[in-house]
C-alpha cells in the first residue's frame, strides 16, 4: 500500500502550492499518535495539542503569564485547594466525516478528560497502551481529590493538597480537552483505539488523515472559537532531513522548516527569499545516565562520564556554537536557577582515577542511543554521539552507538532499556518544576520520563515540597538544593541550552518561535 501511494505523495511535494492560504510545514519526525495524553513527545504534542486540540488556560510566553484558553476565568480558593473554572460558552467541537457533534462543549467533557487519566475504574483509563505519563510523573491522580461540574460551564477541581503547579500544568499538551461523547461513541462501537488516529478537538484546525512517515493534514475549524484561521488547510510534511528541509523550503514546497541545523540558518539568512524566526529556547539538550543499569548506578561512574566529554569540543562542532554550555538541567535565565553549582570541566585523569575507585580501573561496556534524525535539541545525533564515543574510549569505556528511530527510542526509553542515551527537554509552562517532576521524581521513573531512573527520598521530598509552596524565594531555595543533588549525583550530561530556529518563506507572516517548542499556526497567513 506504501509503494503504490508513494508517487502521488512525490508529485504532491514537489510542486509549489496552489493555494495560497494552504501551509506546509517541514516537520522532523512522525507523531507517536494523536491521543496525545498517552505521549510526553514534543514531535507529537506539535501535531495534536498545538493543532487539534485546546486547554483551559494557555501559557503566554512573552508576557510570562497564564492566559484564558478553553476558560475565560477561574479563581482560587484563599487555602489553595479549590479552583474554579468558568468555560467560553458556544465552543463546538469538530464535525468530520467520522463524527457530528450534537452540542457545544461543555463542563462534562472536561471531567472526562481528566477523569480518564485519574481513576483506573474508568473504562477509557485502561485504553491508554502508553499509560498517562504526564498525569502520571506529576502525581495527579494523588493530587485531584474530586471534579465538581455545578453548571454546564462550570468545572471545579478539589486538590488533596496546596500545589503551585497544578495551574500552570493545565496549559500543558496533555491537559488538552476531549469531546465525552465522542469517546461515549467509540466506546459503544468497540473501537476506542481510533481516539489515537481520528482525534476529535476544539482547535484552530480539523484532523483529515495521516500517511505514517510522510504527511499530515489538517483543514481550517471554521467554527474555531478564538476565531477561523487566516489559512484554509496545514500540512505537515514529515521531513527527517535537515538539508532536505531547507532544499523543500526554497522551492516553496515548504514555507516553514522545523529544527534547521546551525549551517541552514547561516544559509537562509543569505537568501533573499527566506526568513529566520528565532528565540532563546527554555530546553535541555542532555545525556540521561540510566542509574539502574550496573555500573551506572555507582555515582563516581556517572561523574566520571561527565569529566571524560569535551564539551566545549561538542558545542562547536554539533551546535557550531548556536547554543549555550548546560552547566545544569536549566537555563540561566529561569527563576531558582543555581547559577554557583561547580559543575564537571573537562578532565579524562581524573575522570580515570574516578573509575579506578569504583573498581573499574580498566573500564566496562556500555551502548550510547540515539535518534537518527536532527532536531532542536540534537543537530548532528551521529557526530555527538561519535564524539562521547571517542571522549569514553580515552578512559577505557567501550561504547556502542545504537541509532533507533524516534517512536521506539522513546518507548524503549521510557521502559528504561538504555544506557546512555542522548535525549533534551522542553519546558512548556514557565514552572521551574516542569523540568524537576517530570524528569527527577520517583513518580516519573514509573511513568517513564525519569530518564536517569534515579529515585531518591532526599531529592524526591525537595521536588514535592517546592510544590507545596506559593512563596517564590522559598521554591526557589529548595530547587537550588535539588539542583546541588542531582549535579552531585551526575544524573545526566548536561550538554546545551539551544536556540530555537525556524526557517520561512518571506511571505509567511504571523508566525513566531516558541521557546517551549510548541507550535501556533491559527495566526498564521501566507501572502498571495
Amino acid at each position: 500500500m506504501r509503494l503504490a501511494a508513494a508517487p502521488f505523495l512525490l508529485t504532491l511535494c514537489l510542486s509549489p502550492l496552489a493555494h495560497a492560504a494552504t501551509l506546509s510545514v517541514c516537520t522532523e519526525a512522525s507523531p507517536e499518535g494523536f491521543d496525545v495524553v498517552q505521549y510526553n513527545s514534543l514531535t507529537t504534542t506539535n501535531a495534536s495539542a498545538d493543532v487539534l486540540m485546546n486547554s483551559l488556560v494557555n501559557y503566554d510566553a512573552k508576557a510570562a503569564k497564564l492566559v484564558p484558553g478553553l476558560a475565560q476565568s477561574w479563581s482560587v480558593s484563599p487555602d489553595g485547594l479549590v479552583y474554579e473554572f468558568k468555560l467560553h460558552p458556544g465552543v463546538k467541537f469538530h464535525t468530520t466525516p467520522y463524527f457530528t457533534p450534537t452540542r457545544e462543549l461543555n463542563a462534562d467533557d472536561v471531567r472526562f478528560s481528566f477523569e480518564r487519566m485519574l481513576d483506573p475504574a474508568n473504562p477509557w483509563h485502561k485504553v491508554a497502551q502508553s499509560g498517562f505519563p504526564h498525569a502520571q510523573s506529576l502525581q495527579l491522580p494523588e493530587l485531584i481529590k474530586k471534579i465538581e461540574t455545578p453548571d454546564p460551564l462550570t468545572v471545579r477541581f478539589t486538590l488533596s493538597h496546596p500545589d503551585s503547579t497544578f495551574l500552570p500544568a493545565l496549559s500543558m499538551g496533555f491537559a488538552s480537552i476531549y469531546s465525552a461523547e465522542y469517546a461515549d461513541k467509540l466506546l459503544k462501537a468497540g473501537t476506542p483505539e481510533l481516539m489515537n488516529s481520528q482525534p476529535i478537538g476544539t482547535g484552530p484546525f480539523v484532523f483529515s488523515r495521516y500517511q505514517k512517515d510522510a504527511v499530515v493534514r489538517y483543514k481550517a475549524n471554521p467554527d474555531y472559537f478564538a476565531g477561523k484561521p487566516g489559512l484554509d488547510a496545514l500540512i505537515f510534511a514529515i521531513t527527517p532531513d535537515a538539508n532536505v528541509r531547507l532544499q523543500k523550503l526554497r522551492r516553496n514546497e515548504c514555507q516553514i522548516a522545523l529544527s534547521p541545523k546551525p549551517l541552514d540558518v547561516d544559509a537562509a539568512l543569505k537568501d533573499a527569499t527566506l526568513a529566520v524566526a528565532q528565540t532563546p529556547a527554555f530546553m535541555t539538550a542532555f545525556v540521561a545516565l540510566n542509574t539502574q543499569h550496573p555500573p551506572l548506578d555507582k555515582p563516581e561512574v556517572r561523574q566520571a562520564i561527565n569529566l571524560a566529554f569535551d564539551k566545549d569540543t561538542y558545542l562547536k562542532a554539533v551546535f557550531e556554537n548556536s547554543a549555550q554550555a548546560a552547566n545544569g538541567i536549566y537555563p540561566s535565565n529561569t527563576w531558582s536557577y543555581a547559577k554557583d553549582l561547580p559543575g564537571y570541566a573537562h578532565d579524562p585523569q581524573k575522570a580515570k582515577e574516578l573509575l579506578a575507585k569504583a573498581g573499574l580501573k580498566d573500564g566496562f561496556k556500555t551502548t550510547i542511543w540515539t535518534r537518527p534524525t536532527s532536531s532542536v535539541l540534537n543537530p548532528n545525533p551521529s557526530l555527538g554521539a561519535q564524539l562521547l564515543q571517542a571522549d569514553l574510549a580515552k578512559i577505557g569505556i567501550q561504547a556502542d552507538i545504537r541509532v533507533i528511530e524516534w517512536g521506539e527510542l522513546i518507548r524503549r526509553a521510557k521502559a528504561g532499556e538504555h544506557d546512555l542515551l542522548f535525549m533534551g527537554w522542553a519546558g512548556d509552562n514557565g514552572d521551574p518544576d516542569n523540568f524537576l517532576t517530570p524528569q527527577f521524581s520517583c513518580a516519573a521513573v514509573k511513568s517513564g520520563t525519569n530518564f536517569a531512573r534515579y529515585c531518591d527520598k532526599t531529592l524526591d521530598t525537595l521536588i514535592s515540597q517546592g510544590k507545596t509552596i506559593s512563596d517564590q524565594d522559598k521554591r526557589s531555595a529548595l530547587y537550588q538544593k535539588a539542583q546541588a543533588e542531582i549535579q552531585q549525583q551526575a544524573l545526566w550530561l548536561p550538554l546545551a541550552h539551544p536556540t530555537a530556529y525556524a526557517l520561512t518563506r518571506k511571505d509567511v507572516q504571523g508566525y513566531q518561535v516558541s521557546p517551549f517548542g510548541r507550535q501556533d499556526f491559527s495566526t498564521v497567513s501566507v501572502k498571495p
